[in-house]
């Protein structure tokens, strides 16, 4: 699953949810739900939560590739990913796992493992913090913006690898992201938010040829399109909402080409339009259809 939109439109506020470490002021409203495996993640104890983190679903965090220590080796911070989750693996075998990790993701586990963070090219550490997610064998892995400050290629190589990865492993995976041409080269399914909102969610492959949502519409029109020797843009009109004080009704309305009389007074819930296929927006309200 892709998750996109703006900065600011609650994708990470989602993958801190799910693994239970929002900052100590966030609300969680009363009912809220995030079902794991039939049980409620938001009512698990904080030993429950611990078992559950890396376990079952681990994280790949933003800038990751700045997130290792620069004063242990790779090797060192990896076993300590282990050993901290109270893991019964003697150490030989934990090394083993590593190695195999580690060539999983194309690196050279003996020249990685004893190398410090510094010694390694962005690319590379990358790839290291993502085997440090895999490395307690999660279900579940949640990755936010896993390619950013690389150049072109490298994220390329790396959602290459990450696909590779989720086929071989079977992997569920949630990638958090802002880019499109990314999101569509690994997601089978994608999430569109907005404002703190879902506002569309369905088939990758179906949602980038025929997207519903106006806002999801206007994303795609946003990319650059080659025509000969032109390059064409259509960028979304106004700015994005202020979180605080959010606009009454759809919160994408005040930007909104299609937009109804209804659209500044209600706020549209998730219509079904197909069996895995939801839109949040009047146009598709059961008059409309």
């Amino acid at each position: 699953l892709a998750i996109i939109g703006e900065s600011g439109s609650g994708k990470s506020t989602i993958a801190k949810a799910i693994l239970g470490i929002l900052p100590p002021n966030a609300e969680v409203l009363p009912g809220s739900e995030i079902i794991f495996q039939g049980k409620n993640i938001l009512e698990l104890s904080e030993e429950e939560l611990r078992k559950f983190r890396w376990h079952k679903a681990s994280m790949v965090f933003q800038a990751a590739q700045n997130a290792l220590n620069p004063l242990l080796t790779i090797e060192e911070q990896m076993l300590d990913a282990i050993y901290d989750h109270e893991v019964k693996i003697s150490t030989d075998e934990a090394r083993d796992k590593i190695r195999n990790l580690l060539k999983t993701l194309h690196l050279d586990p003996d020249r990685v493992m004893r190398s410090y963070p510094h010694q390694l090219s962005g690319g590379m550490r990358q790839r290291v913090v993502i085997a440090m997610a895999m490395v307690l064998d999660p279900e579940l892995i949640i990755l936010d913006e896993p390619t950013t400050a690389l150049d072109v290629i490298t994220q390329f190589y790396i959602f290459d690898i990450l696909g590779e990865l989720h086929d071989r492993f079977n992997l569920a995976m949630i990638l958090i992201t802002h880019d499109l041409s990314l999101a569509s080269k690994i997601a089978d399914d994608i999430a569109v938010m907005y404002g703190g909102f879902l506002v569309e969610h369905g088939p990758a492959s179906e949602m980038l040829k025929d997207p519903k949502h106006p806002y999801t519409l206007g994303l795609l029109n946003s990319l650059p399109k080659i025509e000969g020797d032109n390059i064409t843009i259509k960028p979304i009109p106004g700015f994005p909402p202020d979180l605080i004080n959010k606009p009454s009704g759809c919160v994408f309305h005040p930007r909104c080409e299609r937009k109804m009389e209804i659209c500044s007074r209600e706020r549209p819930e998730l219509v079904k339009i197909q069996d895995d296929w939801k839109v949040a927006c009047f146009l598709y309200g059961e008059k409309e259809e």
